[in-house]
């Protein structure tokens, strides 16, 4: 597929010599929803600003949508729709017109039809005269993204787009970002929630201390990465595991009423079918069994816990 957004060699150190990133290099494919993981101070947020030009690299080079950020600066920012975390909105002044007005800040021309348009998909039109002081935070976000798209941009930044939102409102969100994504604009998003990219990603990116440590399609992840659990409820609770089962993973949950087995779904001997025989000769009976797989979550914790 071909790439909209090219990062090469990227670092930035502040004055301060702290290194925010570090030798970042990133491809970004046209019409994909892209999922920026990290921690808190992983340096998600001075990547998207570097990228949207708010923040100049130390090194490196960027293309976006087949600009180079710093020598075409304009017509590759007008590529470019950002979303930042903060709620940051003129709250005197009406939907309709501080979102008209983001779309003359790039030097587009008047489209009231194409306005409306915008506001009706965010599900704002009925807000249109409302001032912003007066909507609620989900509300506000949703006129964050209206300016966002009012100067038709093929990219979209969203840095935390649900933050503070509700659930209900939450999943609004992912079905709006997935219609625009079916009109072909590049959404790329940080989020803290780590279900917000297992429900919307096409791929995931792991960044931990300025350095991406992983790129993968979502579903290759999960299944590269994700161990499936046989979970047993015991006819009787343990109140550990029996030494004669120490060579299995397991653990025991649940007070002692369920026996945890993980292990490799992709494996050829799941070791499942010797543990069930280990099981009866050990006299440890179950009523019931279950599997499931681990989640995008569990996925992401297991690859940034054990670094350096």
């Amino acid at each position: 597929m071909e790439p909209i957004i090219t990062v090469s060699g990227l670092t930035k150190t502040y004055a301060s010599g702290h290194q925010a990133l570090k030798q970042v290099d990133l491809t970004i494919r046209r019409g994909e929803i892209f999922a920026l993981l990290g921690p808190n101070g992983a340096g998600k947020t001075t990547l998207i600003s570097i990228i949207c030009g708010i923040v100049r690299p130390s090194t490196g080079r960027i293309v976006a949508d087949g600009h180079d950020i710093a020598r075409e600066y304009r017509p590759a920012r007008t590529k470019i729709g950002l979303v930042p975390q903060e709620l940051t909105t003129d709250a005197f002044e009406t939907v309709i017109a501080t979102v008209t007005f983001s779309r003359g800040l790039f030097g587009k021309p008047a489209n009231p039809a194409l306005i409306e348009k915008i506001l009706r998909d965010l599900s704002l039109w009925d807000k249109k005269d409302a001032k912003i002081m007066t909507l609620s935070g989900g509300m506000k976000r949703r006129v964050m993204i209206a300016k966002a798209l009012s100067h038709e941009p093929s990219i979209l930044f969203l840095d935390e787009p649900t933050a503070g939102v509700d659930v209900e409102l939450r999943r609004d969100m992912w079905e709006m970002v997935r219609k625009l994504r079916e009109t072909g604009v590049t959404i790329i998003l940080t989020t803290h929630y780590i279900e917000e990219a297992e429900e919307m990603a096409d791929r995931v990116g792991v960044i931990r201390k300025g350095e991406i440590i992983l790129v993968e399609d979502k579903a290759a992840l999960m299944q590269k990465l994700g161990k499936k659990q046989l979970t047993l409820h015991l006819q009787a609770p343990l109140d550990a595991v029996p030494a004669g089962l120490s060579d299995y993973a397991l653990e025991l949950a649940a007070d002692g009423h369920e026996l945890v087995y993980s292990f490799d779904a992709q494996a050829a001997e799941t070791g499942i079918a010797p543990l069930l025989r280990r099981l009866s000769a050990e006299g440890v009976d179950f009523t019931d069994l279950n599997t499931r797989q681990s989640s995008l979550e569990e996925i992401f914790v297991s690859l940034v816990k054990d670094r350096p």
